[in-house]
């Protein structure tokens, strides 16, 4: 197993804290921008600290993904687009550094300035900036990308929007965007808005969807492309941004072909077969037993195990409080004892993952096990009517002695659900006082064996309750479907939360999201005590305001008991070709979005 550098997670940390006891101003044109202090590379800089610079470019990849697509706009709510083509198609004005909470660097903008306040900003676009079509990138495609987004792109993109209040040109390279409040996110999160070629669509619906990709200027096009089956993505060779210090390492393939899969099994077995390069693996239990094959006693392939000290994030069942069945959070609760971790993860990972505490849990916003405190407990003192049990006394989840029987968790789910109403007839049959049964479906994306058996056991508990699931297994392009309407009781759910929440927390949590299709707000929460932590944490002044903030939003959401947790990996664990690499510098993210295939590379054979 290929061992890899410590993180320096705590030094990167550490320095954007003492920065941030810095002036927040932008005085004037700079080079990058931070959510608080300063950028920590200099307007010199080389390249990113985590990238090697020197990495050969060429060769191929192959990476396989579960599901399909019908649809290569990646910015609309219609259709289903590869996940990559984001990333590797199109080009932003500013560019992320992931060895910083929140940090970006000029991309297509070579300057970017704001006021003391952030109530505006302006960014100034490079010379030299062209789309895949060598045609220049300008202010007009500027202006016009962020407008047709924020009113027909998908809803990820609209609540920063609704808080330009101008937008215009100041110069022949150069655009100033006015917002209605000051937000010391917005500059950064226009700074990572796509941007596209207003000549492509003219006269042309772009909220429409179809194969026709929205050209960019990023580092790839699209080369071919089976609709369901594979994407090809080859290298522009003419690529304005080669030789940008924020590239150098970056971007070395010649060719990157995504292949989809209907099943994980179908998908791990390519990638034993070698149809397949790259093969993440979900499950530590597999990680020790599955990978025993020829490919790896020769050397062929290897196993990577790459840390990260980013917050876990929530995954595992989101419970759709629109519906009525879980609109009380008792009956959520007792779910949340139904659900016997322990067994489950003795089961399916040897017991070897932790679980995933809260929202923010794993850094240091999560918000902890004991009472709230000092700067926390004022944030939530207002809301302490509406707030659910443990919010402010301190919560943990349920944890059960690891038996299939779960006989003390059980007891407890059942007494919750009398608490709410229900009984048990002489049927067997959970009731409500009008003799409802309680009954559900819970929503699966086909393929997703793992999650499969997860639901096969919690409904197994269910039902000594007197409770009835039904299991639905949809495609890819269903699921995607029904979970953008909220069409579903119980459905796997996943939301990757940074260092740094700010804005996107509104798409996930806010009250616009119980009616608005296509947020992440599947559990449809309404919680005027998560809006004013959202609001307090955008309105930080301090880095120590800010982590108040985020654990008290930490608590709201936890104790929601909106989600049942599963367990999260503290490393990544990648099987892949060993003529595939990485750098021995990780970043403070680990292989997050712009790691993997951005700076690996290909040694040759």
């Amino acid at each position: 197993m290929r061992q890899k550098n410590p993180l320096r997670a705590p030094l990167a940390v550490a320095a954007a804290m003492l920065l941030g006891a810095a002036g927040f101003g932008q005085a004037e044109p700079a080079h990058g921008i931070a959510m608080y202090g300063q950028p920590a590379l200099a307007p010199d800089f080389v390249s990113l600290p985590y990238v090697n610079p020197d990495a050969p470019r060429g060769g191929r990849i192959v990476l396989g993904e579960l599901g399909g697509f019908d649809s290569l706009n990646p910015f609309i709510l219609k259709g289903n687009a590869p996940w990559a083509l984001r990333s590797l198609g199109y080009e932003t004005l500013m560019g992320r550094s992931w060895d910083e909470p929140f940090t970006l660097y000029g991309l297509l903008a070579e300057s970017v300035e704001t006021g003391e306040a952030r109530d505006w900003v302006e960014f100034t676009l490079r010379e030299g900036a062209r789309f895949s079509d060598g045609s220049p990138v300008t202010v007009e495609d500027v202006l016009w990308s962020f407008r047709v987004l924020g009113e027909q792109g998908h809803p990820r993109y609209r609540s920063a929007w609704e808080k330009v209040a101008t937008a215009e040109a100041t110069g022949p390279r150069s655009l100033r965007f006015t917002f209605t409040t000051a937000d010391r996110e917005l500059p950064l999160i226009l700074g990572l808005r796509p941007v596209l070629k207003k000549a492509q669509w003219e006269g042309r619906d772009f909220a429409q969807s179809g194969l026709e990709a929205p050209i960019g200027s990023g580092p790839y096009v699209i080369a071919g492309f089976e609709p369901g089956r594979f994407v090809l993505l080859r290298r522009n060779p003419d690529w304005w941004g080669r030789d940008l210090a924020l590239n150098r390492g970056q971007h070395n393939f010649d060719e990157i072909r995504i292949e989809f899969y209907a099943d994980a099994g179908v998908l791990f077995e390519a990638f034993r077969g070698g149809a397949v390069d790259i093969y993440r693996e979900s499950s530590a239990a597999r990680w020790q037993s599955a990978y025993d094959f020829p490919a790896i006693a020769t050397g062929r392939i290897v196993k990577s195990e790459i840390p990260h000290a980013r917050p876990t994030g929530i995954s595992g069942l989101v419970m759709n409080g629109r519906r009525p069945v879980f609109a009380d959070w008792r009956v959520r609760d007792a779910m949340l004892h139904a659900f016997d971790f322990e067994f489950i993860n003795g089961v399916l990972t040897g017991g070897t993952q932790p679980r995933i505490a809260s929202y923010f849990s794993n850094s240091e916003l999560g918000m902890g096990p004991g009472p709230a405190e000092g700067r926390v407990r004022a944030l939530l003192a207002p809301f302490a009517d509406e707030l659910l049990p443990g919010a402010l006394e301190g919560y943990a989840l349920p944890v059960s002695d690891g038996r299939p029987s779960n006989r003390q968790n059980l007891r407890m789910a059942f007494a919750r659900l009398e608490e709410a109403g229900w009984r048990v007839g002489d049927d067997g049959v959970l009731r409500d006082a009008d003799g409802r049964p309680f009954t559900f479906e819970i929503l699966l994306r086909q393929g997703a064996a793992e999650s499969q058996k997860i639901v096969d056991i919690l409904a197994e508990g269910l039902k000594r309750l007197g409770i009835a699931v039904r299991i639905s297994t949809v495609d890819n392009a269903q699921y995607t479907e029904r979970t953008d309407a909220y069409d579903f009781d119980m459905a796997f759910y996943a939301v990757g939360l940074s260092l740094s929440p700010g804005n996107e927390q509104r798409l996930y949590w806010g009250a616009e999201g119980v009616t608005r299709p296509g947020t992440r707000n599947w559990m449809g929460l309404a919680s005027p005590a998560a809006e004013a932590m959202i609001e307090a944490l955008l309105t930080s002044e301090t880095h120590e305001e800010f982590v108040a903030a985020t654990r008290a939003l930490d608590r709201v959401l936890t104790t929601g008991r909106h989600v049942i947790p599963v367990w999260y990996a503290p490393s990544s664990l990648i099987a892949h070709r060993a003529t595939l690499r990485y750098p021995e510098t990780i970043p403070i993210y680990g292989d997050w979005i712009g790691f993997l295939p951005d700076i690996w590379w290909s040694e040759r054979e």
